[in-house]
């Protein structure tokens, strides 16, 4: 009986999951800038809320001789971030040419790269029997390709960030639910799948109609500028699913796996077990997030396409903010 119940649960979930892909899939392939609009209203907010909070459970509140390695992650995230933002919003504003815009992505995707491999390194020293010293080729033929091709690297890294939250789910599970993680690796093989009937479907479908400022956002922010050799609705289509899945990850699979821990408590939290001053520092940050996730809300219904422009800048923090919590998982 206790055997047959986590059996029960698994497969519980493996159905909701199912439906979830089955459903996403459907809108994004009828409907991809409508889904597309409503999916970022809707979760873009919310998700990052529920993604911080997880991490806060995540970070141990004595660092130890994890310091550097921690140090090193923050510092990364904060100042990649801002450089970012600086090259992004100066080079609209004066509209920098193509050649600029290459050169200094490029410069930007070298920097990312070289910050995780250090964060590999640090890692991999960590234990005498791990060897680690393979990501510096790695990251310099990442580099590489970075400087061949900085606008297709950046639009690999939008497509490549919602599985990473599928990654910290398998974590997850497998820490929480074992007994799930079949069930959830079966259920990663659709993922793929479903992107290929999309792709049969929509790959050589004609191009998504629409001239206007959004449909042109959406459209360039899933590759439509860089890969004219797929139609822009299939584009939409693939990122848009992904974007759905990356949102349920956080926002329902989380939450189900994690039952105990309220997102909007920071009682679990170790760092705000450290001290009073902590405590209060975590809730307020905690709180910081939920207005900034109301404000986006505001923005959206006041205009949507600019702050679409400001969400998907800004969040990049939250992006790089996964890589030192996604090293340490494996």
């Amino acid at each position: 009986m206790l055997i047959e119940q986590p059996r029960s649960q698994a497969r519980l979930f493996g159905f909701i999951a199912v439906m979830l892909i089955a459903t996403a899939a459907l809108l994004a392939g009828w409907m991809p800038i409508g889904f597309s609009i409503v999916t970022v209203f809707l979760f873009a907010g919310p998700h990052n809320w529920f993604e911080f909070r997880y991490f806060l459970s995540r970070m141990p509140a004595r660092w130890g001789l994890r310091r550097t390695y921690f140090l090193l992650g923050i510092l990364g995230a904060f100042g990649l971030t801002a450089a970012f933002i600086t090259y992004t919003w100066h080079g609209i504003a004066i509209s920098y040419s193509t050649a600029t815009w290459e050169y200094l992505s490029a410069a930007w995707n070298t920097a990312m790269v070289m910050w995780i491999a250090t964060l590999l390194h640090m890692r991999g020293s960590e234990r005498k029997d791990r060897d680690w010293s393979w990501c510096w080729p790695l990251a310099f033929t990442l580099a590489a390709l970075g400087w061949l091709a900085p606008m297709a690297f950046g639009i690999a890294m939008v497509y490549l960030h919602p599985i990473v939250a599928m990654v910290f789910l398998d974590r997850e599970i497998a820490r929480r639910k074992p007994d799930w993680l079949r069930t959830y690796r079966a259920l990663l093989a659709l993922v793929p799948v479903t992107l290929a009937l999309l792709y049969w479907r929509l790959g050589t479908a004609p191009n998504l109609p629409g001239d206007d400022a959004l449909s042109i956002r959406i459209t360039h922010h899933a590759g439509g500028s860089i890969a004219d050799f797929v139609s822009t609705h299939f584009l939409v289509a693939a990122h848009t699913f992904l974007e759905m899945l990356h949102c349920s990850v956080w926002l329902i699979a989380m939450p189900l796996v994690a039952a105990g821990i309220k997102p909007w408590s920071i009682a679990s939290a170790p760092l705000a077990k450290k001290s009073r001053a902590f405590r209060k520092l975590a809730l307020a940050i905690v709180l910081v997030g939920a207005a900034l996730v109301i404000i986006f809300w505001l923005g959206f219904l006041a205009d949507y396409p600019r702050t679409r422009d400001i969400y998907f800048t800004v969040a990049m923090l939250h992006v790089l903010a996964e890589v030192p919590f996604l090293i340490r998982s494996i």
